[in-house]
């Protein structure tokens, strides 16, 4: 996914400005791997395979995600199981 594209997504939820966290980028600066937050509703989107996925929950599974997030330190909220949200204290948003 190219950086510039970061700039003309938003959270699919609420429209809300997207904050960007890359874990892992080519040697073209393309992103490879990273997790896109919304600030507002605290909703997360990971970056895999250079793809953002911003499905509505509905469609999204958690198995499926569970090991990107587990490779990055990330934790799902459980105290929200029916969203995909991060638990807070697993995650610190940079702004793109």
């Amino acid at each position: 996914m190219q950086k510039l594209m970061l700039n003309k997504l938003c959270c699919p939820m609420d429209k809300s400005e997207l904050h960007i966290e890359i874990y892992k980028e080519d040697e073209t600066g393309e992103v490879l791997e990273g997790m896109m937050t919304c600030p507002d509703c605290k909703r997360y989107y990971p970056i895999i395979y250079s793809i953002p996925i911003m499905t509505p929950d509905d469609y999204r599974q958690k198995e499926l995600e569970a090991p990107m997030l587990k490779r990055w330190g990330l934790e799902m909220d459980a105290s929200k199981p029916e969203t995909f949200q991060l638990a807070s204290s697993s995650h610190v948003a940079i702004e793109k």
